[in-house]
C-alpha cells in the first residue's frame, strides 16, 4: 500500500512510490545502551506516525526486523539474524536485518583516527587491520575499501563483518543519538543528523522505507533464437568489450570485488545476500544482432572487469514486458551467465531518447543514440562541460537514496538520461553524458564517433582531464560549480564527521 504524500508532511522531497512497511522489534542479546533505547523508541514511534506497522514478534508480514549489536563485540553466525531469523521465528522468507550499533563521540574518534593514520602509512601495515571476529583475509578488505572511500568506509565493513549485519545504523553519541549513519552493501554512509527529534526520526524511517518499497528486477527472461558460434565471432563487440576492460583497468576504473568470506567465516551465505557484489558493469551497442552486449553478474562468481573473456559478456536484447528483468539472448558454446543487476537499466534508459543512423560495415542501420554505457561504484569530482554533460536525478534520489539492481534505480537513471540535452540533440557536439547515484556510484553514456572504438571517448577524456574520476562517491545533496580551469567541480554537502 503506498502513503499518501501529504500524510508525510517533512521538507524535504520524498519519491512517489514509498509504501506501508511492517516493522519488528528483537534486541540482540547484548544489553543495550541508553542512546540506543533512545534511539528504538523514537524510531518505532515515528514508524507509526508514518502509518507504518510495528509488531511485537516477526511473522510472514514482516519487512524489516530491527536488532542491536554491541561495538567490538563480535556476533557469532549462529547467533546472528541475518542467517538464522527465518529458521528462529518460523518464517517462509528472511525478512531485512537493520543492526543498531552505538559508539560514543570518543570511541568513534579514536575509531578514525585510527584507521586515518593507518591507511596513511607506507608501506601500509596489514595489522593495523586485524580485529576480533574477522577472516585471515579481512586486512585486505579494509585496507582496499579505506583507500576508496576513506577511513569511514574502513569502520563500516569492521561493523559490518563484526554484527554480521548488511545494513547497520550506526549511532554515535554519548548519553543520546547524535547522528545516525546509514551502512549498506555498496558501501554507502550517508548520516541523519538529530538538530531536531521529529526530523531526525523522520529522516531515518523514510531513509528505510525508501530502501524497503523497491524491488529487484534481476529475472531475467531467455529469448529465441541462440546466437550461433559463428555469429558471435563475426561481431567486434566482444573483443571491443575486452579491450575496453583492459583499458579501463589500467585506469582504475574498477572498484575491487568484495566478498562475504574475505571478511568473515561463515559456512555458507544465506538468500539474503549474494555471496559478493560487483564492481560495476560495462555494456555496447552492437548493430549486427541489434543489442547490448554487456558484462555478466558478478554476485554469482567474481568477474575481472579488467580481463573478461566471452564467458563474461551476455547479450541484452530488451527489457521484459513487466520490467521484471531484461530479455537475453543466449550463444552457442558459451557458458550463457545471467547479465549483470544493471542489465535494465542500461537497456531500458534508450525508451526515452532518438535512434540515429550510423555505418555499419558498409550497410547504414538504426541505432539507439547511447553507444556505450559504464557503470561504476566511482565519482566524478570534475569534467569539462564543452565535452561532458552532467545530467541530475529527481530529487528525492538525493535525500532517500535507493538500493542498487532495483527498479527504483532504473527508473531514477532512466529519467536522468531523458533530460540529457546532448542525447536528446544528437548533433549536440558533446560526447559523453553522466549522472551520479549519491552512496553508490555513477551512470557514463559516450555517443558515437566515427574511428572511436567502443568506450574509447571514456578512456581518451580521462586522460585528458576532461572527466575526472574520484574514488569518492557523494551521499547526498551535490552539484558542479565552475573552476578557474574551465572545468565544473563537484560541490557536496558533507557528511558529518
Amino acid at each position: 500500500m503506498e502513503i499518501p504524500q501529504e500524510a508525510l508532511k517533512v521538507a524535504n522531497p520524498v519519491h512517489s512510490w514509498l509504501r506501508q512497511i511492517e516493522v519488528s522489534f528483537v534486541p540482540g542479546d547484548a544489553p543495550v545502551s541508553s542512546a540506543i533505547e533512545e534511539l528504538a523508541d523514537g524510531l518505532l514511534e515515528k514508524f507509526r506516525q508514518l502509518g507504518h506497522n510495528v509488531v511485537e514478534n516477526p511473522a510472514d508480514s514482516t519487512d524489516v526486523i530491527l536488532t542491536t549489536a554491541k561495538y567490538g563485540d563480535p556476533i557469532p553466525w549462529r547467533k546472528a539474524f541475518m542467517f538464522m531469523a527465518r529458521r528462529q521465528f518460523g518464517l517462509k522468507e528472511s525478512p531485512v536485518i537493520y543492526t543498531m550499533i552505538h559508539m560514543t563521540e570518543q570511541e568513534f574518534k579514536e575509531k578514525i583516527d585510527h584507521f586515518k593514520a593507518a591507511l596513511a602509512k607506507q608501506p601500509l601495515d596489514p595489522k593495523d587491520f586485524e580485529f576480533e571476529g574477522l577472516s585471515p583475509e579481512s586486512p585486505r578488505v579494509l585496507i582496499e575499501q579505506g583507500l576508496r572511500g576513506g577511513p569511514i568506509m574502513s569502520l563500516l565493513r569492521l561493523l559490518q563483518a563484526q554484527a554480521k549485519s548488511i545494513r547497520v545504523l550506526l549511532t554515535v553519541g554519548d548519553e543520546h543519538p547524535e547522528r545516525v549513519y546509514h551502512f549498506d552493501l555498496v558501501g554507502a554512509f550517508p548520516a541523519s543528523v538529530n538538530a531536531s527529534a521529529d526530523a531526525f526520526y523522520t529522516d531515518i524511517a523514510l531513509r528505510m522505507v525508501t530502501t524497503e518499497s523497491t524491488h529487484e528486477i534481476t529475472n531475467h527472461q531467455v529469448m529465441e533464437p541462440k546466437v550461433t558460434a559463428e555469429e558471435w565471432q563475426a561481431m567486434s563487440t566482444p573483443e571491443a568489450m575486452r579491450r575496453a576492460g583492459q583499458e579501463l583497468g589500467k585506469r582504475n576504473f574498477f572498484t575491487e570485488m568484495v566478498r562475504i568470506e574475505d571478511l568473515v567465516a561463515v559456512p555458507a551465505v544465506n538468500d539474503s545476500i549474494a555471496s559478493q557484489y560487483s564492481e560495476g558493469c560495462f555494456g555496447t551497442w552492437d548493430p549486427r544482432v541489434q543489442g547490448l552486449v554487456a558484462t555478466i553478474t558478478g554476485s554469482a562468481r567474481p568477474v575481472d572487469k579488467g580481463n573478461i573473456t566471452d564467458d563474461d559478456l551476455a547479450l541484452i536484447v530488451g527489457v521484459r514486458p513487466d520490467g521484471a528483468g531484461a530479455q537475453v539472448r543466449h550463444v552457442d558454446g558459451k557458458r550463457n551467465d545471467k547479465p549483470s543487476s544493471e542489465a535494465v537499466e542500461m537497456m531500458d534508459l534508450d525508451g526515452p531518447l532518438p535512434w540515429i543512423e550510423v555505418e555499419s560495415g558498409a550497410v547504414k542501420t538504426q541505432v539507439p543514440v547511447s553507444r556505450s554505457k559504464l557503470h561504476g561504484h566511482r565519482g566524478v569530482k570534475a569534467f569539462n562541460p564543452e565535452l561532458v554533460e552532467y545530467v541530475p536525478l529527481d530529487a528525492p534520489y538525493y535525500h532517500y537514496l535507493v538500493s542498487c539492481a532495483t527498479e527504483a534505480q532504473a527508473k531514477g537513471i532512466k529519467g536522468a538520461f531523458s533530460r540529457a540535452e546532448i542525447l536528446l540533440n544528437p548533433s549536440d557536439p558533446r560526447k559523453i553524458a553522466f549522472t551520479v547515484l549519491p552512496g553508490h556510484g555513477l551512470v557514463m553514456i559516450e555517443k558515437w564517433e566515427e574511428g572511436k572504438v567502443p568506450f574509447q571517448l571514456f578512456w581518451d577524456a580521462m586522460d585528458s582531464g576532461d572527466l575526472e574520476i574520484d574514488p569518492h562517491v557523494p551521499q547526498g545533496k551535490m552539484s558542479y560549480e565552475p573552476g578557474p580551469d574551465g572545468r565544473l567541480h563537484l560541490k557536496e554537502e558533507q557528511v558529518p564527521m
